[in-house]
């Protein structure tokens, strides 16, 4: 490789969108280039990269170890120039663009809908895209700058330290256990954990990361028994439902519960955790607006 500089932004958008559609022919269609064109710029770029971006395939392309490289640093750069845009739209024509709001699952219920009904009555002209996704994952598509702000929790296990992602604190939420309705205990307002630990857990620990499920069974003087792997939740509440073990339940979700479940308090051996907002170094005012709304309906 020569010379400094020498990838220009339509190239590595042309790259960004060979390797999502996996096809020269698809990206030129999707481009309005013609494949004979996508061929030569990609040959182009794949010079100046000093060897090859994409393999090809009898049917298609995929990108090589130097392609997959350079696609992750083009995945960055038009992230922050699409920032850059949406920032300077909103400094000079006041609330517009559009804002890219992660969160995971659970948010989702009440919390963050909630928010965005009300950002969206206050600022119509701003268009609103929700990504869902664990919490470690939206830090990191923030920290490559593809959100504007993100909803995120230290469950089930700690988050990592973002030195540029800046954190807001939006609620301190308990978990409950949620029982099938004929369970033995379902009839209690309070459990004591110590009473669950013959019980199957459903939940989908991360691999290698102490949980807080682990954390409160231990400090109940107990392991909890090998849990059944389930992420979704609409699934973990089926598990339940069928009597094939029971699992915890954020006070933020309680309104996604089934009727045929019911949600019980483990008092003061409760796992708790505590709900943040994430935002980039140089945040945009609508996300800094989002965020308060956020903070409005958490308290709520």
């Amino acid at each position: 490789m020569q010379g400094r500089n020498v990838f220009d932004i339509e190239g590595l958008r042309l790259l960004d969108t060979v390797a999502r559609t996996g096809s020269f022919t698809a990206a030129a269609a999707r481009l309005s280039y013609t494949q004979s064109a996508v061929s030569r710029r990609i040959a182009a770029l794949e010079h100046r990269a000093g060897g090859p971006l994409f393999e090809r395939l009898p049917r298609g392309v995929r990108l090589t170890p130097a392609g997959e490289a350079l696609h992750h640093h083009a995945q960055v750069v038009l992230n922050r120039l699409t920032r850059a845009e949406e920032e300077l739209a909103g400094i000079h024509g006041g609330y517009r663009g559009r804002l890219r709001v992660g969160a995971f699952a659970t948010a989702n219920v009440v919390l963050v809908p909630g928010a965005l009904r009300e950002f969206r009555e206050e600022f119509p002209e701003v268009e609103l895209v929700p990504i869902e996704g664990p919490s470690r994952s939206l830090l990191r598509r923030m920290r490559e700058g593809g959100l504007d702000v993100a909803v995120v929790s230290d469950y089930p296990s700690e988050l990592p330290r973002e030195e540029e992602v800046e954190m807001v604190e939006l609620a301190d939420d308990e978990l409950f256990v949620a029982l099938r309705r004929d369970h033995r205990l379902a009839g209690e307002e309070i459990i004591d954990l110590r009473e669950l630990r013959e019980e199957t857990w459903i939940e989908a620990p991360p691999p290698g990361r102490a949980t807080a499920l682990a954390a409160a069974c231990a400090r109940a003087g107990f392991t909890p028994r090998a849990s059944v792997r389930i992420s979704e939740w609409t699934g973990k509440f089926g598990f339940v439902a069928a009597g094939l073990g029971i699992t915890l339940v954020p006070a933020i979700a309680a309104h996604a519960v089934p009727p045929d479940l019911v949600l019980r308090s483990l008092g003061e051996l409760a796992p708790r955790r505590t709900v943040y907002a994430a935002l980039p170094p140089v945040p945009l005012p609508a996300a800094r607006t989002l965020v308060r709304l956020l903070a409005v309906q958490a308290r709520q």
